[in-house]
C-alpha cells in the first residue's frame, strides 16, 4: 500500500488529509449562478459576471435576472428554479430585503453554497439583524454555507474563479488571504500585482453571518495549494471556533494576523485589579500565542513574514550570525537583532580558526563577521559554509553593500547552494539600487528572502525566533500531573456548586473574604486561616486562640476594596488592640460607606512579609470569556503593571510559560541572597486556579492579591470573588475559548478477567505512557491499525504524538484505557474519533495491546466512543478496517455498523448512522 494511502486512513499522521467538504462548492465550483446579473457598465452584477468570464472559469455561468434575456452573451434566467441543472455556487447581488427569499429559493433548488455581496444587514441595526436571521434560517435548513453578507466575494486564482467585483484576478500562488474589509482586499490586490505576490485563495469574509474565521482556516488547512494564511481581522466573532481551527492548522501552516484596533481604548475596566489590568487587545495577543498564531503590525510585515516562513525553516534558537562587507549596516543589524529579542552568535574557537584559514587578517574576528569591502563571491560562500556547520548559529544574515571588488550577482549565485540549511534560515540584504537588482532576483528565485535594509532583515529573524519558540513551547510535553479520581472531582464540584448556588439565590454577586478563601481552599490553593467575628469581643477571643499578631478586615457582602474605606488593620498584638481595631473599622465603614455595609470582620494571623507579593486573578473578556492574569501584586499592582495574560485551562508547561512572561519571574528564582521559591508548587497553584475558573463559569472576576510566596511559604492573604448577575442563566454565561478536559467522559469499568480499568480522554502529559504502550505492540497490531508496518521510532516521535496527546476536545476525542500496574499507570489501549471539519461525520480508530485482546476491551471502548459521539452531536461514524481483522469487524457489526468494501481491495468500510 502506498504511503499516501496510509496517511489518508490515519488522520493523526497528517491533519491535512482531504475529505469532501461543504466549502468545496464555494472554492471549487463547477457551476456559478449570479443572481442580480447585469451588463450595465459599472454595475456590481456586471463586474462579477465579467470577472467570471475573463478569469478563465471553466464551469457553467448562469446569469439570473427576470428583467434580462441575455448578459454578456450568456442566456439569462428569470429565477434559480428555472435551471435544469444543480448549481454549486450562487452569488447574490440584489438589495438586502430581497435576499432572504432568494436564499430560500436557492435552498429549494439544492444550490450548494452562496456568496452574498449585498450590504444592508447587521451594520444597519435591528432591521438588518432580522434579515440576517431569516437568511441563516433558510440556509441552515439546506446545509448551505454562506460567505458574507456585505463582502467583495471570493477568488481561487489557481482554478480561475473570480467571484468578486474587484478589478482583476489575483495572481496564482500559495498564500491564502482572508479579510473582513473589502477595501483592504482591493488595496492588497493592487499591492500584490506590484510585488508579484500570488494567492491560492483571496476571500472577503464580510460580516461573517455564517462562514467564519474558523470555518475558513479549517478548509484552507486541508487545501494542498495553501502554504500560509494571512488574515486581516477587525472582529474575531466565534472565538472558540477560531482558536480550535488555528490550533489544528498552525503547526503545519503559518497563520499570520494583522488586527485593526490595537490602539483603541480598552473596554471599560471591571471593578477588580485584574479587570483594570487586562486590556482586550492584550487578551487577543494572549489568545494568538496560545494557539501558535503570529501577529504583525503592518501590511508589509504581514507579507514579509509570510514570504519568509514559506521559504525558510523556523530557527531552532535565537542566535544570528551576520556576514557583511561593510561595518555600518552590520551595526544597524546588530541593534535590530538585540532589540527584537534575538541575540548575536558567540563564535566558537573552532569556527574562528576555520574562518582564519581564508579571510584576510583584518576581518572582525567576531560577530558581525566583517569580511571587508573587497570580499569576493568565493569569500562569501566559504564563510557561509563554515557557519552552516557551526552548532552555535541558528540563523544567517548576509549583507552586501556595493563595492568595486564585490559582484552582487555572482555572489548571489554562489549563495543559492545555501538556500536551505535545516533549522537555520538564511536571510539577505542586498543594499543598493539597480546595481543589485539582478542579484536580488537570483536570490529570490532560490527562495532566499531579500531585504532592502539589514535592520529589517534582523527584525524579521527576531520575529521568526519568537514565533518558533512559542510554537515549540506550547507543545512541549508537560510534566506528569496526578489525575484526580473521578469521584473526588465530582464530590468537590458538588460542594462548590452548592455554595455558589446559595450565594446566587441570596441575590448577592460579591462573596465575602471568608467565602472566597473557602472556595480557593476547595481547589488546593493555600489560604491564610480566616475566621469571622460579628462582635469586638468575639474578634478578641478568636485572636487570642489564633495567636498574635493578627489582622482584622471588614467582612462585607457589598464592599470590594477594603483598604479604601479603612477596612483593614494590621499587626494587632493584643485583645485590646483587636477590640479597638474592630470599633475603628466599624466607625470608618459607617461614615464613608454606610452602616448597612458593615457585617462584622474577619480575623487572620499576621503573616511575615519576607517574600514576594504576587497577583493571581481572572476576569471575563467580551470576546474570549474567562482570562487569567499573573504578575507582581500588592498595593502598587496598577502602578507597576507587571503582568501576563493567558487563557484557561493550564497545564504545567503553559503555567510555566505564563510566569516566564513577567519581570517578577526572574526574582522568584532568588536574587540578592534570597533563595528561590518553590516554582513547581507555584505552577500547581496556577493550574488549580485555572481549574477553579474553568469549572465555575458563574465566576465573573477573581483576585488573589497578594499571593505571598517565599522560600518557606506560599499563601493567599486576600481574595475576592464576584459572580455574574443571577439574572444571567447558566446557558448564557460567557463560554470558555478553549474547551477544558472533559471529566464527564471518564468511566471506570471492569474487563472479563476482573481487571479494573479507567477509560478517559487523553492528556498532553500522557505522551510518555503512549511511548511505553507502543513498545509492546506486535507487528501485526501495528499493521492492522496503520495498514502498513511503522517502526517504533516512526510511531513515537514527539511531532507525531503531540497530534494525539495535545487534542482539542471540541473536535477530537482520543480515549485511553488505563490500568494501575506494578510500576504505576499503564495504557493498554487507545481509541479515537475525529470530527471531519465542516461536517457531523467522525472517523474512528482503535488499537489494543496484544496481551489484552479477547477480554472485552474493544467492545467497551467502542461503546464508550459511540456514546461520546452522541454527546457531541455526531451523526455518522465511519472507519476503515483491514479485511483480515475479522474480530474487529464482528464487533462493529454487533453495534450496528454497515460493513462494505472500500475502494481498496484489502480494506473494509464500516459506517454507523447515529440519526437512526
Amino acid at each position: 500500500m502506498s504511503k499516501k494511502q496510509v496517511i489518508r486512513t490515519d488522520p493523526s499522521q497528517n491533519f491535512m488529509e482531504r475529505y469532501p467538504q461543504p466549502l468545496d462548492a464555494l472554492f471549487l465550483p463547477k457551476s456559478v449562478a449570479v443572481i442580480g446579473a447585469k451588463d450595465d457598465p459599472g454595475s456590481v452584477g456586471a463586474t462579477i459576471v465579467n470577472n467570471l468570464i475573463k478569469g478563465g472559469f471553466k464551469g457553467k455561468i448562469y446569469p439570473i435576472n427576470p428583467k434580462r434575456n441575455e448578459v454578456f452573451g450568456l442566456k439569462c434566467y428569470p429565477s434559480i428554479d428555472e435551471l435544469s441543472n444543480e448549481v454549486d455556487l450562487a452569488v447574490i447581488v440584489t438589495p438586502a430585503p430581497t435576499v432572504p427569499n432568494l436564499v430560500a429559493e436557492c435552498v429549494k433548488a439544492n444550490v450548494k453554497s452562496a456568496i452574498i455581496i449585498s450590504a444592508g444587514f447587521k451594520e444597519l441595526g435591528p432591521s438588518g439583524i432580522k434579515l440576517e436571521e431569516e437568511i441563516l434560517h433558510h440556509a441552515h435548513q439546506g446545509h448551505m454555507p454562506i460567505i458574507g453578507p456585505n463582502c467583495l466575494g471570493v477568488m481561487n486564482p489557481i482554478h480561475g474563479l473570480n467571484a468578486t467585483f474587484a478589478r482583476g484576478m489575483a495572481l496564482p500562488g500559495n498564500l491564502a488571504f482572508i479579510s473582513q474589509s473589502g477595501a483592504m482586499c482591493t488595496a492588497v490586490l493592487d499591492w500584490s500585482y506590484r510585488e508579484k505576490i500570488g494567492f491560492s485563495s483571496f476571500v472577503s469574509i464580510g460580516s461573517m453571518a455564517d462562514v467564519n474565521w474558523g470555518t475558513l482556516i479549517d478548509y484552507l488547512g486541508s487545501d494542498p495549494n495553501t502554504h500560509s494564511m494571512l488574515l486581516y481581522m477587525e472582529t474575531i466573532g466565534d472565538a472558540r471556533s477560531f482558536l480550535t481551527a488555528a490550533r489544528e492548522v498552525a503547526l503545519e501552516k503559518p497563520i499570520i494576523v494583522i488586527k485593526a484596533g490595537r490602539s483603541q481604548a480598552a473596554a471599560k475596566a471591571a471593578a477588580s485589579h485584574t479587570g483594570s489590568l487586562a486590556g482586550s487587545d492584550e487578551v487577543f495577543d494572549a489568545a494568538l500565542e496560545r494557539v501558535g498564531v503570529l501577529r504583525v503590525n503592518s501590511i508589509s510585515e504581514l507579507f514579509s513574514m509570510a514570504s519568509v516562513l514559506a521559504r525558510q525553516p523556523r530557527p531552532k534558537g535565537p542566535r544570528l550570525s551576520i556576514v557583511t562587507n561593510a561595518g555600518g549596516p552590520a551595526v544597524l543589524a546588530t541593534d535590530a537583532t538585540v532589540l527584537n529579542h534575538a541575540e548575536l552568535t558567540v563564535l566558537e574557537d573552532t569556527t574562528i580558526k576555520a574562518l582564519d584559514q581564508f579571510l584576510p587578517k583584518a576581518w572582525s574576528h567576531g560577530n558581525p563577521i566583517d569580511i571587508l569591502g573587497d570580499a569576493t563571491e568565493e569569500t562569501y560562500a566559504k564563510t557561509i559554509e563554515v557557519l552552516s556547520k557551526d552548532d552555535q548559529t541558528d540563523g544567517i544574515l548576509v549583507i552586501l553593500s556595493p563595492q568595486d571588488m564585490t559582484d552582487p550577482t555572482a555572489t548571489a549565485k554562489k549563495l543559492t547552494s545555501f538556500s536551505h540549511i535545516p533549522g537555520k534560515p538564511v536571510l539577505a540584504s542586498w543594499m543598493g539600487g539597480d546595481s543589485v537588482a539582478e542579484g536580488i532576483k537570483v536570490l529570490t528565485d532560490a527562495n532566499i528572502p531579500v531585504f532592502e535594509y539589514p535592520d529589517d532583515a534582523a527584525k524579521t529573524f527576531g520575529t521568526m525566533w519568537r514565533y518558533s519558540k512559542n510554537l515549540e513551547s506550547i507543545y512541549e510535553t508537560p510534566s506528569i500531573g496526578q489525575l484526580e479520581s473521578f469521584g473526588k472531582e465530582e464530590t468537590q464540584a458538588q460542594q462548590v456548586s452548592k455554595m455558589l448556588e446559595g450565594i446566587k439565590n441570596s441575590g448577592r454577586t460579591l462573596l465575602t473574604e471568608e467565602e472566597s478563601k473557602r472556595l480557593l481552599s476547595f481547589y488546593g490553593i493555600p489560604v491564610v486561616e480566616t475566621l469571622y467575628a460579628g462582635s469586638s469581643d468575639e474578634a478578641g477571643q478568636i485572636a487570642r486562640k489564633m495567636g498574635f499578631p493578627v489582622v482584622l478586615k471588614i467582612s462585607s457582602e457589598t464592599i470590594t476594596h477594603k483598604s479604601d474605606i479603612g477596612g483593614v488593620k494590621l499587626n494587632l498584638n493584643s485583645i485590646e488592640e483587636v477590640v479597638k481595631a474592630f470599633d475603628e473599622i466599624k466607625e470608618s465603614v459607617s461614615r464613608l460607606a454606610g452602616a448597612e455595609h458593615f457585617h462584622g470582620v474577619t480575623v487572620q494571623r499576621m503573616v511575615k512579609r519576607g517574600g514576594y507579593e504576587l497577583i493571581l486573578g481572572s476576569s471575563t473578556d467580551a470576546q474570549f470569556g474567562p482570562v487569567l492574569l499573573f504578575g507582581t501584586g500588592g498595593q502598587l499592582v496598577e502602578i507597576f503593571k507587571d503582568r501576563a495574560l493567558a487563557l484557561p485551562p493550564l497545564n504545567s508547561t503553559l503555567a510555566h510559560l505564563f510566569m516566564e512572561k513577567t519581570k517578577i519571574y526572574e526574582a522568584l528564582h532568588g536574587v540578592r541572597g534570597r533563595k528561590s521559591v518553590n516554582i513547581k508548587a507555584l505552577e500547581e497553584v496556577l493550574i488549580n486556579f485555572s481549574r477553579l475558573v474553568v469549572e465555575n463559569r458563574r465566576i465573573m472576576e477573581c483576585d488573589i492579591n497578594p499571593l505571598l510566596v517565599s522560600e518557606d511559604e506560599m499563601v493567599a492573604l486576600d481574595a475576592r470573588i464576584i459572580l455574574h448577575d443571577a439574572s444571567i442563566s447558566d446557558a448564557d454565561l460567557p463560554k470558555l475559548s478553549i474547551r477544558p478536559y472533559p471529566l464527564n467522559y471518564v468511566r471506570s469499568l471492569t474487563l472479563r478477567n476482573g481487571l479494573p480499568i479507567v477509560l478517559r480522554p487523553i492528556r498532553p502529559e500522557d505522551e510518555h505512557l503512549i511511548v511505553a504502550f507502543h513498545r509492546h505492540l506486535s507487528e501485526k497490531s501495528v499493521r492492522q491499525r496503520f495498514f502498513a508496518f511503522l517502526s517504533l521510532d516512526e510511531r513515537v516521535t514527539h511531532e507525531r504524538l503531540l497530534r494525539m496527546c495535545f487534542t482539542d476536545y471540541d473536535r477530537e476525542w482520543s480515549t485511553v484505557a488505563q490500568i494501575e500496574g506494578k510500576e504505576g499507570a499503564q495504557i493498554i489501549g487507545t481509541s479515537r474519533i475525529y470530527r471531519v471539519p465542516g461536517t457531523r461525520t467522525a472517523r474512528f480508530s482503535m488499537i489494543i495491546a496484544d496481551e489484552y485482546h479477547n477480554l472485552g476491551l474493544g467492545t467497551q471502548m467502542l461503546q464508550h466512543m459511540i456514546w461520546i459521539a452522541k454527546q457531541e452531536h455526531i451523526e455518522m461514524i465511519d472507519s476503515r478496517i483491514l479485511s483480515e481483522n475479522v474480530g474487529v469487524l464482528r464487533i462493529f457489526e454487533k453495534h450496528g455498523f454497515v460493513i462494505s468494501q472500500d475502494v481498496e481491495p484489502d480494506i473494509m468500510k464500516a459506517q454507523l448512522d447515529l440519526k437512526i
